[in-house]
């Protein structure tokens, strides 16, 4: 059974706002505020502030590398380095593992629970679910919880922050993909092409069979109308003979009544 859930987010403004005028202890309390508070999960800008960028060089560096691996690791790279690192809150832990939630989910679309317990170094799976969702409302994550298949099915997922290092990569990735749309394109207008002379070649053959086709007709019309001139007779002919053989019975009549006149004078 998948259960399909949702959520929603919110900004660093405000933080940034504060941050621009705090130094020192001031400022690494308020990234500490920043890493506690529910709904942030990018902190690129937090790190490229200079001032915030000199926590890391001075009695503060924890803190900084504690903002770093918020901004671009996971909870395991935490638990590698937990001894330089200062102590999570409960709700660090959380954001912390939604993070690599998100780390995960970029990678692969279906985790497996399995993954995801270790990953978190989490204990049963009811702890895991309430974690997910909390991701879920948090919008940091969109997906299904598949139960009877054991995974966190993920329809989408938030961008994490970019380290300076791995733009050249991602611009290569986009390059490539640019020029994969455009070997796509070129080959669809060819095949557009194609199909346009096909077309007008088709047209043509139409134009030229109905032509043919109209000559035929015509062709036969011709012939039949010669043929029935002559087969029928003449309507004056035809007309003629009935009065001839008429006047050849008159005649045979007339002389068999002569013939039988001049005998009753002879009789006499």
């Amino acid at each position: 059974m998948a259960t399909e859930v949702k959520g929603g987010g919110q900004t660093l403004e405000q933080f940034l706002l504060l941050a621009k005028a705090a130094r020192g202890a001031a400022l690494a309390n308020l990234v500490q505020q920043v890493l506690d508070v529910p709904g942030v999960y990018v902190f690129g800008e937090l790190l490229d502030m200079p001032n915030v960028k000199e926590l890391g060089e001075g009695p503060h560096e924890r803190v900084h590398r504690l903002l770093t691996i918020f901004a671009y690791g996971t909870y395991r790279d935490y638990l590698a380095n937990v001894s330089d690192l200062p102590a999570l809150s409960e709700n660090q832990k959380n954001k912390l593992r939604h993070l690599s939630i998100v780390s995960l989910a970029a990678k692969v679309k279906c985790i497996p629970y399995a993954v995801l317990l270790k990953e978190l170094e989490m204990k049963n799976v009811r702890e895991l679910e309430d974690l997910i969702i909390e991701a879920v409302y948090a919008d940091v994550i969109q997906g299904k919880l598949d139960q009877r298949n054991q995974q966190l099915e993920v329809d989408y997922c938030v961008g994490r922050d970019i380290k300076q290092e791995d733009l050249g990569a991602i611009i290569k990735t986009l390059q490539e993909w640019c020029t994969g749309c455009e070997t796509v394109l070129a080959g669809i207008e060819e095949q557009v092409s194609r199909a346009n002379a096909y077309k007008e070649h088709q047209l043509k053959v139409k134009q030229q069979v109905e032509g043919e086709v109209a000559n035929l007709k015509k062709t036969l019309k011709a012939t039949t109308a010669s043929a029935a001139a002559a087969v029928s007779p003449d309507p004056e002919q035809h007309m003629a003979e009935p009065g001839q053989n008429a006047t050849a019975q008159d005649q045979r009549q007339t002389g068999k009544k002569q013939s039988k006149v001049k005998g009753f004078g002879h009789f006499k």
